[in-house]
C-alpha cells in the first residue's frame, strides 16, 4: 500500500532537524565486553511530510526474522570499515537506497534479541535522513517496503498489545497495527524510543 504526498513545503513541518540535535546530545549504550556478532540496521527518515522507511522480510527458510515488518540491516562483515557502513551496504542491497552522502543524525543504543531461538547478536541502530523520499529496489529478501509517514504511529489505537506465535512460542508484547502489519519485536524496541525523541508535532 502506498502513503499520500503531502504538498506543503517540508521545511516547515519537519521535526527532524530537533531530533538531530536531540541525537547529539544524547550517548547510547553500547555493549564492547560481549562477544558476540555484531550487525546494524537503518532508520532512513525523509521529509515532505516526514517519513520513515520500512521492509517486510521475505519469507525464507532459516531467517528467524522472516516476513516481519523491519528496517534495512544485517550483520557486519569484514568489507565494511564500520558498522554504519554495514548499514549503508544493507540498505542499497535490499531497498536500492544509497545513503553515501545522507545525513547520519545519530545513534540509537545497541540491542539484544530477548527471544532465546533468535541468534545471540548486538544490533546498532543508525538514524539517516535524505532530502527526501527515493524510489524503493528491492531485492530477493525483501517483500515489500513503504515510505510511513511518522505521524501514522500516532494515530489512536495503533499502538497496543500483541499476541503472536512464533517457533512453538505465544509471544506477548506491544507493538503498532499498522494497516500492512504488525511492527512488534527489536523493530518496535527501536522505533518507540526514536519517536519519544520527536518533538511534538
Amino acid at each position: 500500500m502506498g502513503f499520500p504526498a503531502d504538498e506543503r513545503p517540508a521545511a516547515s513541518l519537519s521535526r527532524i532537524p530537533a531530533l538531530q540535535v536531540r541525537l547529539a546530545g544524547r550517548t547510547p549504550r553500547s555493549h564492547p565486553e560481549l562477544q558476540r556478532p555484531r550487525a546494524a540496521v537503518a532508520i532512513v527518515l525523509a521529509p515532505g511530510p516526514d517519513r520513515v522507511l520500512l521492509m517486510q522480510r521475505a519469507e525464507r527458510e532459516g531467517d528467524r526474522w522472516s516476513g516481519q515488518l523491519a528496517f534495512p540491516g544485517g550483520r557486519w562483515s569484514p568489507v565494511d570499515a564500520d558498522l554504519a557502513a554495514t548499514a549503508r551496504r544493507e540498505t542499497r542491497e535490499e531497498v536500492g537506497v544509497d545513503l553515501g552522502s545522507a545525513a547520519l543524525l545519530g545513534t540509537l543504543d545497541d540491542l539484544e534479541p530477548r527471544t532465546p531461538v533468535l541468534p545471540p547478536i548486538i544490533v546498532r541502530p543508525f538514524v539517516f535522513s535524505l532530502p527526501a523520499i527515493s524510489q524503493l529496489t528491492l531485492n530477493q529478501e525483501v517483500a515489500a517496503a513503504w515510505w510511513v509517514p511518522l505521524e501514522e504511529f500516532a494515530r489512536p489505537g495503533i499502538y497496543g498489545p500483541v499476541e503472536y506465535q512464533r517457533y512453538g512460542t505465544l509471544v506477548r508484547s506491544s507493538g503498532y497495527h499498522l494497516p500492512m502489519g504488525i511492527l512488534w519485536g527489536m523493530t518496535e524496541r527501536i522505533l518507540t524510543p526514536l519517536l519519544d525523541l520527536l518533538p511534538k508535532a
